[in-house]
């Protein structure tokens, strides 16, 4: 598979593994904007990409340079498609269905047990206190 961009050899094997295709991608790119003043404001730095079979598009552009935010976008277009096709089994699915699980409430056992600890643990640190 010969991408336009020279991207890292993980990224090539997930692309091979979910059966991406270079020629369905669509790739354009624009002027940037935000922070930077008149250097971004002038220069054709953004990429987008968009894969026409998903409808999926990406827009990247972190770096100054359009080489740098070139070979970003197609990784992480990648990287968007395996999360379609995997679900939860792929990388960027894994990695936000972690942080939605640390951001569930605890359940009221678990609660009560972890505060039960934390309290043993306090009486625990009063005993050592010095006695005067």
């Amino acid at each position: 598979m010969n991408f336009p961009v020279d991207i890292q050899q993980k990224h090539q094997l997930i692309a091979k593994e979910i059966g991406f295709k270079v020629e369905d991608v669509e790739e354009t790119f624009t002027r940037g904007g935000g922070n930077g003043g008149q250097k971004i404001n002038k220069s054709t730095n953004c990429v987008e990409l968009q894969h026409i079979p998903t409808g999926t598009n990406v827009r990247y552009q972190h770096h100054r340079g359009l080489i740098q935010n070139r070979k970003d976008a197609w990784e992480l277009l990648i990287l968007k498609l395996e999360e379609q096709a995997k679900g939860i089994e792929s990388k960027l699915g894994n990695k936000k269905h972690k942080i939605q699980k640390q951001k569930q409430r605890r359940s009221r056992k678990s609660k009560e047990k972890m505060l039960e600890e934390k309290k043993k643990r306090s009486e625990i640190k009063e005993f050592r206190k010095d006695i005067t």
